[in-house]
């Protein structure tokens, strides 16, 4: 039996590892088919503190990775297609390893952007389209991108790429917004941001290792035309990765997990959630770490007062 199982890989469920192992709590990480997360998809990562001149998404990972194993974490790769936890110890079914049983759980399996699905897309991500403004916008400065979507989070994106790009043109299939009022008039109102309303994206267009532009369709003509661009940001949504635990866990209505104000607490004692999974704000590397530190910091204090309640027990 395993004191702490610790599900994904990303920036959140290393630092958990790394903290973990460094606490001689031996931790078992189970990294999916994704091994390293959304960042494993980026180029240069220039905003993660502590590297001046930037650093490729895979190598900041893999140094995540080998640092955790450093100190003694355990990986092994599988696919969780079955979580009991209604009773300690938890039970874990993992493809490829059978049962997995543990004293304490670290939900940290992230979200997963919602892609557009057209030809083009999935082979020009990190080059050229992107489904983070805050963490590629640097890069097209002085340039003109694309944004697609017609939500909160798509007219947040538009302004905050304004700050770098000469033109940002907003893509949404429809005439009408998803955006509150409020949001849509900050960005009617910024002269970098152009309108290309009622067109459904067809194909990512590319020349070379570079994106060229987005072939879109009028939804009323039925026509195509190709809007020229240096970059397609996709901002339509995320999907927490929390199906697998059959409702066992209190989400909100999208399905992120709901932690207890200030931890990573979920509402189950002994099992936490950090990074992506549980934060539908801000979904950065940086903030995810912390969280990550915060679920191993929690999850070590639980196990501890655990042990000095068995011992009690025992008395």
């Amino acid at each position: 039996m395993h004191k702490v199982v610790i599900l994904g890989t990303g920036p959140a469920g290393l630092t958990a590892a790394i903290y973990l192992a460094r606490a001689n709590m031996n931790p078992l990480v189970i990294e999916g088919d994704q091994p390293g997360g959304q960042l494993t998809l980026t180029t240069e990562v220039e905003n993660y503190p502590g590297f001046i001149e930037g650093i490729m998404g895979p190598e900041l990972m893999d140094n995540m990775r080998k640092q955790a194993e450093r100190f003694g974490a355990e990986f092994k790769s599988g696919w969780v297609t079955e979580v009991d936890l209604s009773e300690r110890p938890f039970k874990l079914t993992v493809s490829g390893l059978g049962e997995v049983v543990t004293e304490s759980l670290i939900l940290s399996t992230g979200a997963s952007a919602k892609l557009l699905q057209i030809p083009g897309e999935k082979e020009n991500i990190g080059s050229g389209v992107s489904t983070c403004a805050t963490c590629d916008g640097f890069f097209y400065r002085g340039k003109k991108v694309i944004i697609v979507g017609g939500g909160d989070s798509a007219m947040e994106e538009a302004n905050f790429l304004t700050k770098f790009a000469s033109e940002v043109v907003i893509v949404h299939r429809r005439e009408e917004l998803r955006a509150s009022k409020i949001m849509q008039d900050r960005a009617r109102q910024n002269p970098k941001i152009t309108w290309s309303l009622n067109r459904s994206p067809v194909e990512v267009m590319s020349s070379g290792m570079k994106v060229s532009g987005l072939k879109v369709k009028n939804n009323e003509s039925g026509e195509e035309e190709i809007i020229e661009t240096d970059g397609i940001f996709v901002a339509i949504g995320h999907t927490p990765n929390t199906a697998f635990l059959n409702n066992q866990i209190d989400t909100d209505k999208v399905g992120y997990i709901q932690v207890t104000p200030g931890t990573t607490e979920t509402n189950i004692a002994g099992v936490y959630a950090c990074g992506d999974v549980q934060d539908n704000k801000y979904r950065q590397a940086i903030t995810a770490a912390g969280t990550g530190c915060m679920a191993a910091l929690d999850a070590e204090r639980y196990l501890e007062g655990q042990a000095i309640h068995d011992w009690s027990q025992s008395l």
